[in-house]
């Protein structure tokens, strides 16, 4: 075996992953993550195309796989296969119902294209691994994955909100623009209130029903990270008391 070619054919497989995980990926960026240079990249997506993976480029945005084309189903190593046990079982602490039904669901499947060996070896991880924090399984909402769909399809949220200390609830129409996990073990969904015209937090904990709309909405043009760099200024603008 000739094995000056090993890294490549490594590398191979590993773009054509890249490029199904993902709705397009630039040369440059190919470039960075494997530490190669641009030519190589090239040449790697040209053997690709020889090899019969149909390929399409968008002008100024990268290499995408044609529309329809599917890899063989993926082959985990048992260090890969340990490390997604280990997410599953600090996602476990949660308090969202819908992320861990999702996340199980996901895993099971992950199981089932294990070698038989390697299924027992992560079963037996499962058992031995405790994630502590949250020991009373609490769930305090089952809206995030609604959530999470809304968020990429970009549709309009309809929500019960009752705020803390609060008796009445308001209904609010929002546009989700993001999810963050806080320090107090809270999902809190930043989005866009039509009531308030402003972006607020939510919440999850404190959305007593959740539906979504069929209305869509225009992608805001802020990004996240100017989202969190105003926040960063309004808040160290606020006097200290």
């Amino acid at each position: 075996m000739d094995t000056d070619k090993i890294p490549r054919l490594s590398r191979l497989t590993a773009i054509l992953l890249k490029l199904q995980s993902k709705a397009r990926v630039s040369v440059k960026e190919l470039a960075s993550h494997f530490a190669v240079s641009t030519r190589t990249i090239y040449r790697d997506l040209a053997a690709l195309e020889e090899a019969g993976v149909p390929l399409s480029i968008e002008e100024g945005k990268g290499y995408s796989l044609v529309e329809g084309y599917r890899l063989p189903p993926v082959m985990f190593t048992e260090s890969e296969a340990n490390a997604l046990i280990i997410a599953k079982k600090m996602m476990d602490k949660t308090t969202d119902a819908s992320l861990i039904s999702a996340l199980a669901s996901a895993v099971d499947k992950i199981k089932s294209v294990l070698e038989h060996s390697n299924k027992e070896k992560v079963n037996f991880l499962a058992d031995r691994v405790i994630v502590g924090k949250n020991w009373n399984s609490e769930r305090r909402s089952s809206f995030l994955s609604d959530i999470q769909t809304a968020l990429t399809n970009y549709r309009v949220l309809t929500i019960e909100y009752k705020k803390e200390n609060d008796a009445q609830t308001s209904l609010r129409q929002v546009e989700p623009f993001a999810i963050y996990h806080n320090t107090l073990d809270k999902w809190v969904l930043i989005a866009w209130c039509r009531l308030r015209k402003d972006f607020r937090n939510f919440r999850l904990d404190r959305i007593v029903n959740l539906r979504q709309l069929e209305e869509s909405f225009s992608p805001h043009e802020m990004t996240l990270e100017e989202y969190v760099e105003a926040q960063r200024i309004k808040h160290a603008k606020k006097p200290v008391t």
